[in-house]
């Protein structure tokens, strides 16, 4: 004899942590761990080192790896994350036209090499105009959506991500065999005094 299933407990508006989340688009969503930072993302990690750029941290990995330690068990992680957006230059209307029109440019010969695939009399006229009609309808669309922008962004800029520094992580199990490692690199990178 088979005992029907206990009836779930419905979420409600206001609940507590407790109580039951509501299904989502993906499912049912996991509740916070008990320290309120969400689920294990899997094994525990040890930092090994910090270091101020990028490349000092690879160079770190990269010895791990010359020398045969697993380092699909290894981490370099940013912290300190910094936004930091580039001004190339100033916008104008003139400039937006013609970097509309170089992006409809590529999109036109696109458009004219695949038409021109079909194509049974000359070829080379139909990629040509394909990339005309481009280059004219990029910067059409180029100026018009500078123009849009009412003044408000008349520069061009790139944006990246910057970390004040660099942790190479390790799992904890495989910490003593990577600091091993990485005491030999030191001694190995440093000349002592008294050699000449």
């Amino acid at each position: 004899m088979t005992s029907a299933p206990e009836p779930t407990a419905a979420w409600r508006p206001g609940a507590t942590s407790g109580d039951v989340l509501p299904s989502g688009p993906a499912g049912r969503p996991m509740t916070p761990g008990a320290d309120g930072h969400g689920p294990e993302g899997g094994a525990p990690t040890v930092t090994i080192g910090s270091y101020p750029d990028y490349p000092s941290a690879q160079k770190v990995v990269d010895y791990l790896a010359d020398n045969r330690f697993p380092v699909e068990h290894t981490a370099i992680v940013g912290t300190n994350l910094t936004l930091v957006e580039t001004v190339l230059g100033r916008m104008t209307t003139g400039r937006a036209a013609l970097l509309g029109a170089g992006t409809g440019a590529w999109f036109g010969l696109f458009i004219g090499l695949l038409f021109g695939i079909f194509t049974v009399g000359n070829w080379l006229a139909v990629i040509l105009v394909g990339l005309v009609i481009g280059a004219i309808w990029g910067a059409v669309f180029g100026a018009v959506a500078h123009a849009m922008t009412g003044g408000q962004r008349d520069f061009t800029s790139a944006s990246s991500l910057r970390a004040g520094q660099y942790a190479v992580t390790v799992d904890a199990q495989l910490a003593d065999q990577a600091r091993q490692l990485l005491g030999r690199m030191q001694m190995g990178g440093s000349r002592p005094a008294n050699s000449r």
